[in-house]
């Protein structure tokens, strides 16, 4: 409840956005014909555009009796922008490789790190998320989840932390996040025991 009741909030803001001020551009380097493509091809679709400004909106309708809804409050005030995109399909085949190779190769650069990086050969499942870094911290995050039927694309920007995600992935689109915490943690945990095994050797 404590977070549809904040993805209410949100969904209004992006609604009320236009009316309020020329909506932002938004950062993900989906080309729109591409996105066009996509949308039209999917069954259903998810799109969020919320720019600092729409999320400081929300912020101010949240409960600050409420510790559950204070947090999200906190963390969407300190950010700059959230921005999704998901596409579910009726069947297969639906997006291609050269998409999802566009999309890593555009944070592809020094600021943004590897975080999770995950392939599965059966099905050509594939999630990566990576964090941009300014100063040594954390200031945005992306997320790119594809399977066989669905792509999911989350960009983040501002200050979070990896320990932060499960605030938001009660939001609208941002469900995928939840999985995203549990990769990291299993990616730490097989890093910690390849470590364990190299210094055994040594």
């Amino acid at each position: 409840m404590k977070h549809r009741i904040a993805a209410v909030f949100l969904g209004a803001a992006a609604l009320i956005a236009p009316a309020l001020a020329q909506p932002s551009p938004s950062p993900l380097p989906l080309p729109a014909p591409v996105e066009k493509e996509l949308a039209a091809r999917a069954a259903n679709v998810t799109e969020v555009t919320l720019g600092k400004g729409m999320l400081d909106f929300a912020a101010k309708f949240m409960d600050n009796n409420d510790k559950d809804q204070v947090a999200v409050k906190q963390l969407i005030q300190g950010l700059d922008g959230i921005y999704v995109r998901s596409y579910e399909f009726d069947k297969e085949g639906q997006y291609s490789t050269d998409q999802l190779e566009q999309l890593r190769q555009a944070f592809g650069t020094p600021e943004w790190t590897p975080m999770v990086h995950v392939r599965e050969s059966k099905g050509g499942e594939s999630t990566d998320v990576m964090m941009k870094m300014v100063n040594g911290e954390p200031h945005g995050i992306f997320v790119l989840d594809a399977e066989a039927k669905e792509l999911t694309i989350v960009l983040i920007l501002g200050p979070i932390r990896m320990d932060q995600l499960s605030e938001l992935k009660g939001l609208s689109g941002l469900s995928k996040l939840g999985d995203i915490e549990k990769d990291k943690h299993a990616k730490d945990k097989t890093d910690d025991k390849g470590k364990a095994a190299k210094e055994g050797d040594q």
